[in-house]
């Protein structure tokens, strides 16, 4: 199973999600039937490294950033991930509309897929640190539930 994480720069919360659902895969023993990625919608990042308040937030919780650098999202992300998730629903629109038609990934707003109590992960590059530990406990309880969903299809 191969899954992408997709949020606008890249530099806050898919690399986060990504991080997190890594992690998740490995404490169960999954890794190695489980792909993750992460890439943003824009290209204003692209080659560097996560916000370093994302970095700081998430080392607190034992999730290392630091190797991840950003990615625009690409025309062969719609072939090779089986499960592409948007933070949000400006990236889920955006994602829908770049699609090829013959796309095999299934595109879906990340948190609304799993039911967690948020629609969508907020974005906290211009608020303060607490919006950073926001992300982590939504995209923790949202990484729980789709590796629930990839358990029931391995």
């Amino acid at each position: 199973m191969k899954v992408l994480f997709v949020c606008m720069g890249n530099i806050c919360r898919s690399p986060t999600a990504e991080a997190v659902f890594r992690k998740c895969a490995e404490k169960v023993g999954m890794d190695d039937r489980v792909t993750v990625d992460s890439a943003g919608t824009g290209n204003w990042h692209v080659g560097k490294g996560p916000d370093s308040r994302a970095c700081m937030a998430a080392a607190r919780r034992g999730y290392d950033l630091t190797t991840l650098r950003a990615r625009q999202v690409s025309m062969d992300d719609f072939q090779r991930f089986d499960l592409i998730l948007a933070m949000d629903h400006d990236n889920l629109d955006r994602l829908l509309a770049m699609r090829p038609s013959a796309s095999k990934a299934e595109i879906d707003l990340f948190l609304r897929r799993y039911g967690v109590s948020e629609d969508a992960v907020p974005d906290p590059y211009y608020g303060g640190e607490d919006g950073f530990e926001q992300v982590l406990d939504l995209i923790e309880d949202g990484a729980a539930q789709l590796l629930n969903e990839i358990r029931g299809r391995l």
